[in-house]
């Protein structure tokens, strides 16, 4: 008798074990409420669209349910190439293709923005908005990260699906599906309007202008940082990192204010610039679009000195010789610096 309870309950208690398998796999919701924090992460340590990375997430592990995921917490089916670590082999284009095996989540998240990051032929993708994810997701394919033709269409359904856009803007969302409801009025805005107008949901509208392949902004009287920021949808750290000034930097009428990031070399036809009185290197890289420390590497110059009025500064090319030009700190004009040997521009 005791035998036949103990079966019965044995039984019960597998009949109640069922449903918990039938419902082991993660859902997108899950996934995405589980690893969102990670994406925006990344996103402000790297530049790299959280919403691109969380959608190559949900498509290269399949939710999180894949085999690269679940044995290998590979989660953006990145191969080996030049890795050290563990592997995995696993079908893929080829049978048992070699791909990277990682200790967590956390790493493979981190291993995807650095191989993004030094990967050359990913590097004009860091040029782009970082809230233009469909641009992005095109370039992903163009640089070759899939072999699918239709790898840019799948992350901007998964991305407009599931309004990840919102992570780009460093929403935290407790609960998504909560956050969509109760912001309809936003869920279900154009997203080409979100993307060509940066301005887009601002009762106080900025022209946006271009120097050197770069998108700007004149400021105006009453601008400040926090409102620029709120006004153009950026996040917080964008405007400081883009501009090179501190996040709580003043604005004043009529600054040129970048929405992009700055570029390496100044536009073709303008190769010197002759310095005028007032002139520092920073009005300089702000004149040209050109991010301060190419200008100082290229022109070798130690950081934080300026030049006098009559020099020449280089904008382009791989730098010029020491011997031409002995720039001197800005805290003492009268008092020539020793002697001091810089790397060129490794560009």
């Amino acid at each position: 008798m005791r035998n036949r309870i103990a079966f019965f309950l044995m039984f019960i208690g597998f009949c109640g074990y069922i449903p918990v398998l039938a419902q082991s796999k993660m859902t997108r919701e899950e996934y995405i409420q589980k690893y969102k924090d990670l994406a925006i992460e990344e996103m402000t340590r790297t530049g790299i669209p959280a919403s691109i990375t969380m959608a190559q997430g949900l498509l290269e592990s399949g939710n999180g349910n894949s085999r690269l995921a679940v044995k290998a917490n590979n989660h953006f089916g990145i191969k080996c190439h030049d890795w050290d670590g563990r592997r995995l082999r696993h079908d893929d284009d080829a049978r048992r293709e070699c791909f990277r095996r990682y200790k967590s989540a956390e790493e493979s998240y981190r291993d995807h923005s650095d191989f993004l990051t030094s990967t050359p032929r990913y590097a004009f993708l860091f040029n782009l908005p970082p809230t233009d994810y469909k641009e992005w997701a095109k370039g992903l394919k163009k640089a070759g990260y899939a072999t699918s033709p239709t790898y840019a269409q799948a992350l901007i359904k998964i991305i407009e699906e599931n309004q990840l856009y919102l992570l780009d803007e460093g929403v935290d969302i407790p609960d998504t599906q909560n956050y969509l409801a109760n912001n309809s009025e936003q869920s279900t805005m154009n997203n080409s309007e979100r993307t060509s107008n940066p301005n887009n949901g601002s009762g106080k509208q900025h022209q946006v202008f271009e120097n050197n392949r770069v998108k700007y902004i004149i400021a105006r009287e009453g601008d400040s940082y926090n409102s620029l920021t709120q006004e153009l949808e950026m996040l917080p750290w964008q405007l400081s990192k883009y501009n090179e000034q501190p996040q709580d930097f003043h604005v004043s009428d009529g600054q040129k204010i970048y929405i992009q990031p700055k570029r390496s070399n100044a536009e073709q036809g303008h190769s010197m610039h002759k310095v005028q009185d007032g002139e520092t290197m920073y009005s300089i890289a702000q004149k040209y679009a050109i991010k301060l420390d190419k200008l100082y590497n290229r022109n070798q110059m130690k950081p934080g000195s300026e030049p006098q009025a009559g020099d020449e500064i280089l904008l382009r090319g791989r730098g010029r010789s020491q011997e031409k030009f002995s720039p001197v700190l800005a805290k003492d004009k009268k008092e020539e610096e020793p002697e001091m040997k810089f790397e060129f521009d490794p560009e």
